[in-house]
């Protein structure tokens, strides 16, 4: 039957090394596990309805496909005032081509904002960057 021994010195140094590095990763990957899912919270309901509203009246036009991921996560970025914003489906119902009105446009990417000057940016984009880009307040949380 073999025998134990007792660990060396450098032994139990280096497993309480692995033991304090394993607890930083841990304690690290929960914070953040707990930072990525309070950033994909929707907003609290109603913050953003006043915003999305400014921003219709803006002139702006956003562009979008109902099955595009990432126009999902930017009317999520608005919450419930997500039903306010301008927006112009680019899908065919079967999700195969484009709708006439975004090929004259020039869509190609989802989601495209354009806005009243004729500029444009793609992709989702935070609530603050769009109230800048149309001169909207931003609402502040209360």
């Amino acid at each position: 039957m073999p025998y134990r021994t007792e660990p060396t010195p450098q032994q139990k140094k280096d497993l309480r090394r692995i033991r304090i590095t394993t607890g930083i990763l841990f304690v690290i990957s929960i914070g953040l596990a707990v930072f990525i899912y309070m950033e994909n919270l929707p907003p609290p309901a109603h913050l953003y309805d006043s915003l999305a509203h400014c921003i219709t009246q803006s002139g702006a036009t956003f562009y979008g496909a109902f099955w595009c991921p990432h126009c999902r996560d930017q009317k999520t970025k608005f919450g419930t005032g997500a039903q306010y914003l301008p927006y112009h489906e680019c899908s065919l119902p079967n999700g195969s081509g484009e709708t006439q009105e975004c090929i004259d446009a020039g869509i190609t990417n989802y989601p495209t904002w354009v806005f009243k000057d004729g500029s444009r940016i793609e992709g989702s984009q935070p609530p603050s960057v769009l109230a800048q880009r149309t001169g909207c307040p931003m609402p502040t949380s209360t």
